[in-house]
């Protein structure tokens, strides 16, 4: 029997060019293997719909060459439960990408839970959507989070920041902890733990990861 697409929590995955790819893939990976019941693991869906929106419908290209279509448009997306906002090296020309910035602005003050993955909370930050919140990116970036946006708490020691209805965490591989994060929030441990063990991931807060970042002035 399918989840209800009714009960199906909606994921909106932005995407643009040079976006780093596992700041999208390990969140969408991490939303699509989860189950409500690992018993019925194969006869059941996901509880989160997932969806990939960019400024056009054309395919996108990441770092590395892979190129994506994604499901919606700006002007066609629907209104997300999640909106995860990734990074990556397309970042230093998005974020003066004003169509972008507005358009984030936009859905970002309404949406019910926002979700940076490395660089993509400098996306947030340049929205405005990160004033006056504890908030991360990847350890090469926390210097330019701390002089571009000096109203944000910037985080060194956390892989995952949790804001409240914003959510940011560490570079790269540290999508895959937020996500599992997020699947813990809506449906609890025990969810959440049998997604990371079917991705033979650690769970997170288990000990298995700790965040080193070097004391260094660059980004």
């Amino acid at each position: 029997m399918n989840t209800s697409e009714a009960n199906r929590t909606l994921v909106g995955i932005l995407i643009f060019p040079q976006v780093e790819v596992l700041d999208f893939t390990g969140p969408f990976e991490v939303f699509a293997t989860t189950r409500l019941d690992e018993a019925q693991r194969t006869e059941t869906e996901s509880p989160f719909e997932i969806r990939l929106i960019a400024q056009s419908k054309d395919p996108v290209t990441t770092t590395g060459g892979m190129r994506v279509l994604p499901d919606h448009d700006f002007a066609d997306c629907p209104f997300f439960d999640v909106l995860v906002v990734p990074g990556g090296k397309g970042t230093r020309t998005e974020i003066h990408n004003p169509v972008l910035i507005d358009w984030l602005r936009q859905i970002g003050a309404g949406i019910p839970l926002l979700a940076g993955v490395c660089t993509g909370s400098m996306l947030m930050g340049q929205a405005g959507l990160l004033d006056g919140l504890r908030a991360t990116t990847h350890w090469r970036s926390l210097p330019w989070m701390r002089e571009a946006f000096p109203e944000v708490m910037v985080v060194e020691d956390e892989f995952v920041v949790d804001a409240g209805s914003v959510i940011t965490s560490a570079g790269i591989s540290a999508g895959i902890d937020m996500a599992l994060h997020l699947v813990l929030r809506f449906h609890g441990q025990d969810v959440a733990r049998a997604a990371a063990r079917n991705m033979e991931y650690p769970f997170p807060g288990d000990g298995g990861r700790r965040r080193l970042v070097p004391h260094q002035n660059g980004d």
